[in-house]
């Protein structure tokens, strides 16, 4: 029998610009996407698009008017708003949302900073999982000499996790590090022992060791050559941080979290921890959470192997398995620097709309959410996009809503699983180019335009977690948001508090 051969077919999208002269009809509706050139109903297949003409596209670029403070920009298919709004409204205060954003005992507080792009463009916006006070020295990761002396110092400190969860003191909520001899009878004496090339050649797919991750040096410290007590290696001082999984020692993870005032803390979205520890528990919990994904080659199948201080994965060539060396199948991923055997991290934009006017922000909930409960809108990258183009297509498809100018704002690390949030502030387009409709992508249940006195209100008294109740201030029936420990909560600080971005760079 000849056997099937596949062929692979993506789908792009829709030229949207040729759809005023052969527009395609599916389901009844004309396919007028708006859009530069290609615009995207590019969503999984479970989806399914039922598109709606909802903005005519020009046929020639706009240009936006020039103004003393904004250069001309030449946006194709983007009108700027005739009513003054909040981009024009706040010329002479371009910054304000760095000093009206309210500092947050847990968020990082950058140092104060004089230079000339804060003086162009205000402070730096830092959100929580950021801030890492961990020198990471990612270039000492294979280098077995430096990974021994660490790990053997009497200095070092490790975070314990047990499913992700990290040891924390329960009162204090505050990562209960511990010390080498609480984690060596899960890791034994010497785990860098053997440099990267004789732990390939060793490989034995029937054992399993504990993934230790090295988070890197607490070189911070006010210390001197003189210092007895500090681990150095050649120029690099301070004291050493690791992360080890005690997953499949559940005997010692009974015994640790038995400690007086100790546990695990499965709730690990609301962990209260300071800036720094929540910076970096996010390192960990997220390079840990890839390391649990990938025990498998994706190349090829075969089982792989933590090397790098568990920052990478090998795919070796031959298996000690049964006592006898053989050699495994070939993998493209060997002699090569390949994406596969890396951490990964994916883009995702999150977006604060506000309308044409500047008045109101768009917000939406998900059905598993409480009642009231609403955020911003967000969504992953796709690839040959732009954070722009992502921005826009994003907003259409879960909300209708149509977008033209894109401004970044700030960006958060979200270690669940390993998300790198870009957060953005958007405007909508005047007209039909603010209209809802919920009927290109059912991941939303609702999305509405929220007062900005609204959303002000809510993030005084109705800020919470999503497994948490709502504040005691909280008027049952009124907007709830996420917490500042989200960026969604500092993009919608930031719009009622008269951000704008938009004006031209150096």
């Amino acid at each position: 029998m000849q056997a099937t051969k596949w062929t692979c077919i993506n789908f792009i999208g829709l030229d949207a610009t040729l759809a005023a002269s052969t527009p395609l009809f599916w389901k009844d509706q004309s396919c007028r996407i708006a859009g530069a050139g290609i615009d995207s109903l590019r969503k999984r297949s479970r989806r399914q698009s039922t598109s709606r003409p909802h903005h005519t596209i020009p046929k020639t670029p706009i240009l936006l008017p020039r103004s003393p403070t904004r250069s001309p920009l030449n946006v194709p298919n983007l009108v700027e708003p005739s009513t003054p709004g909040l981009l024009q409204q706040q010329k002479d205060t371009r910054f304000e949302c760095a000093t009206k954003m309210a500092p947050s005992p847990l968020l990082p507080q950058l140092p104060a900073d004089d230079s000339m792009l804060t003086r162009r463009f205000g402070a730096e916006t830092a959100n929580y999982f950021s801030g890492n006070p961990l020198n990471r020295v990612s270039f000492l990761r294979d280098n077995r000499d430096f990974l021994q002396a660490a790990f053997a110092h009497p200095s070092a400190r490790f975070l314990a996790l047990d499913k992700l969860a990290p040891l924390v003191h329960t009162a204090e909520k505050s990562i209960a590090w511990i010390t080498r001899e609480d984690v060596a009878p899960v890791t034994g004496s010497g785990p860098f022992d053997k440099t990267e090339e004789d732990m390939i050649n060793d490989f034995n797919s029937e054992e399993s060791h504990p993934v230790i991750i090295l988070l890197g040096l607490d070189d911070k410290q006010k210390m001197t050559a003189s210092d007895q007590d500090v681990f150095q290696h050649k120029d690099y001082k301070g004291t050493p941080y690791f992360a080890v999984d005690f997953t499949e020692n559940q005997d010692v993870v009974t015994s640790l979290a038995s400690r007086e005032g100790l546990s695990f803390n499965q709730d690990q979205r609301s962990l209260g921890f300071n800036p720094g520890e929540a910076a970096i528990y996010g390192q960990a919990r997220a390079v840990m959470a890839w390391n649990d994904r990938n025990p498998f080659c994706s190349q090829c199948g075969q089982k792989t192997l933590p090397v790098h201080a568990g920052a990478k994965r090998a795919c070796p060539p031959t298996d000690m398995a049964g006592g006898e060396k053989r050699d495994r199948k070939p993998c493209a991923s060997r002699g090569t620097v390949s994406n596969i055997s890396f951490p990964r991290t994916d883009p995702t934009i999150i977006v604060a709309v506000v309308s044409a006017d500047g008045t109101k922000v768009l917000l939406g909930r998900n059905k598993r959410w409480p009642k009231y409960w609403y955020s911003t809108l967000a969504g992953f990258l796709e690839p040959g996009e732009s954070i722009e183009e992502a921005t826009r297509r994003e907003v259409w498809e879960e909300s209708g809503v149509t977008v033209g100018r894109v401004v970044l704002h700030s960006s958060q690390p979200w270690p669940f699983p390993g998300s790198l949030m870009i957060g953005a502030i958007a405007q909508a387009l005047p007209g039909d180019g603010e209209k809802i409709f919920l009927g290109n992508d059912p991941e939303l249940e609702d999305a509405k335009w929220f007062p900005m006195a609204e959303v002000r209100k809510a993030l005084s008294s109705g800020v919470s977690n999503l497994g948490q109740s709502a504040p005691p201030e909280y008027v049952e029936g009124d907007l709830r948001v996420p917490p500042d420990t989200a960026i969604a909560n500092r993009l919608m600080t930031a719009v009622v508090g008269g951000y704008n971005g938009a004006f031209p760079k150096i």
